[in-house]
């Protein structure tokens, strides 16, 4: 139900205005983009979850902070996933885990539109999918202390040198989802592209907040599918790498 506000109607999970959101023209709000916005083709069958289904399973995006509980419908685990891609992977630990609440975040269209397709025709209830920047949301609408895990399954290694800087996993934005964790809460990052997996590694092993589960890699955790990608890339003979830190308690 939407409720009525000074400013007109907002969902009822949606919190007061946060004194942090303030003037969208503020500079300091400015952050280099962790991805170029290749929508590629939007078959007809994704455009139809997104326009019938998204209404239902998505929460917009708004500069106010979120009531998560209230967003699910109930009082439960909540990991985040950043960057689903298609959603094979996000449907099937959703599925495998129905104690968890899995918020996904994502900003290309047509897998948005076949997460919704999943999680219609599977009929999983406990996912919720933001279509935005991962940085803002965080920034503006993930409560602190609320995340009981975060998932970033294979994200843009950006391979030349000069795009390097476009990485998302760069230590101001692991201080600010560090903030998000509930202490014990971990945050688990998978990369195919070994330059990428030693950077990630020293990002999180910089974090005076985070400690590693593992010496340095670790094994694939049960809970992860192997994708068909990946699948095939370790027939080949190329790597994974698997990181899981946890906020110190």
């Amino acid at each position: 139900m939407l409720q009525q506000t000074a400013r007109g109607l907002r969902p009822p999970y949606l919190l007061a205005k946060s004194t942090l959101m303030t003037d969208k023209t503020d500079l300091s709000k400015r952050h280099i983009r962790s991805y170029v916005l290749r929508q590629g083709r939007v078959s007809p069958a994704q455009q139809r979850a997104c326009d019938t289904l998204l209404p239902r399973f998505g929460i917009p995006y708004a500069a106010r902070q979120i009531d998560l509980d209230h967003a699910f419908g109930r009082a439960a685990p909540k990991i985040m996933e950043i960057g689903f891609g298609m959603g094979e992977s996000t449907a099937a630990i959703a599925l495998e885990h129905p104690e968890n609440d899995y918020l996904a975040l994502e900003v290309h269209t047509p897998g948005v539109g076949n997460l919704l397709k999943l999680i219609d025709s599977r009929n999983i209830p406990n996912i919720r999918i933001i279509r935005h920047d991962a940085v803002e949301v965080l920034r503006d609408m993930i409560c602190d202390g609320t995340l009981d895990g975060v998932h970033i399954f294979f994200p843009d290694p950006w391979h030349k040198a000069r795009h390097n800087k476009r990485r998302l996993i760069q230590p101001p934005f692991i201080a600010q989802l560090v903030q998000k964790l509930k202490p014990g809460a971990y945050i688990h990052v998978a990369t195919d592209w070994q330059d990428y997996a030693g950077q990630i590694l020293a990002v999180l092993s910089a974090e005076p907040l985070l400690e590693n589960t593992a010496e340095n890699y670790a094994p694939r955790p049960g809970y992860r599918p192997l994708t068909k990608f990946e699948q095939r890339g370790i027939r080949l003979g190329h790597g994974v790498w698997d990181m899981v830190f946890r906020l110190m308690v």
